[in-house]
């Protein structure tokens, strides 16, 4: 818990500070030349497309859950439909016997058979199609499409060009004097997708945090690297097809991280994309 506690009194106390002394007081240096900082401040977004369907159960799960339907089956009372078909079975018995009177049952009457309600619901079942667990994104690898892995959250990544490098990360945006750090996370997935994407941002305070330098080639003594807040929030609805190029953003799960992040910013944000 001391992580994330240093994380919220660090943001706070930046947001006290600018109250106080204005929009310079996150940028200037606490030197005693009063230059500005060389480390921009930036917040970033983890926006996570929740689990669409359950987990499939494992063999353990499966077998837990047939031994729990039996033992409910065999301490469970008769339901209303069973007494039904009960008493059907015995109205046909009666009326197979030597001693049945048809003025004792109203012939009049249409009887609808318990067993013709099962018949009738079985046929409904076969028509009902579940829809596919494996879609067709999945078969193409489209990463892309929100439309994959329906069993797993995903995050979104989208590619950045910084210097001559292109590189993998969380949309992000640089901080603007008047803002507070969750408005800059919310102006990083709105200039991302036009306003197209609506998302549930989960609190004010950052879940995390990660500091880089920038690239040589673009690195000065004033604009050394980057300070990112990261913040947390739920995909509503939306999606980038008709933003962005193919190739410019990816939707992937936990275990596909490695593939695109860089191992020590990998290593931060591992620390609050939960698989669960």
């Amino acid at each position: 818990m001391a992580a994330p506690v240093r994380v919220f009194l660090s943001c706070r106390w930046l947001a006290l500070r600018a109250a106080r002394l204005g929009c310079r007081a996150l940028t200037s240096s606490s030197s005693a030349g009063g230059g500005r900082s060389p480390w921009q401040l930036h917040s970033a977004v983890c926006l996570k497309r929740p689990a669409v369907v359950s987990q499939s159960k494992t063999p353990i799960q499966r077998d837990v859950e047939d031994l729990l339907q039996q033992m409910e089956l065999e301490g469970s009372l008769y339901s209303d439909h069973e007494l039904r078909l009960m008493e059907d079975e015995a109205r046909l018995k009666r009326k197979q016997s030597n001693t049945y009177d048809s003025d004792e049952e109203d012939e009049d009457n249409e009887i609808v058979m318990g067993q013709d309600l099962e018949d009738m619901w079985e046929q409904k079942s076969r028509q009902f199609k579940t829809a596919p667990r494996v879609t067709e994104t999945n078969v193409k690898n489209d990463k892309s499409s929100l439309n994959r892995k329906l069993e797993n959250n995903l995050v979104l990544l989208v590619k950045e060009k910084i210097g001559n490098e292109e590189i993998w990360m969380f949309p992000q945006v640089a901080w603007e004097c008047g803002e507070t750090m969750r408005q800059t996370a919310e102006r990083a997935i709105a200039n991302l997708s036009d306003n197209s994407i609506k998302a549930h941002f989960l609190g004010n305070a950052p879940c995390g945090f990660y500091k880089y330098k920038f690239p040589k080639s673009v690195r000065t003594e004033d604009n050394t690297g980057a300070k990112v807040f990261f913040f947390k929030a739920l995909h509503k609805s939306g999606d980038l097809s008709a933003i962005k190029k193919g190739g410019d953003y990816v939707w992937v799960s936990k275990d596909e991280l490695k593939d695109y992040l860089k191992p020590a910013y990998l290593s931060e944000v591992q620390r609050f994309v939960i698989e669960l």
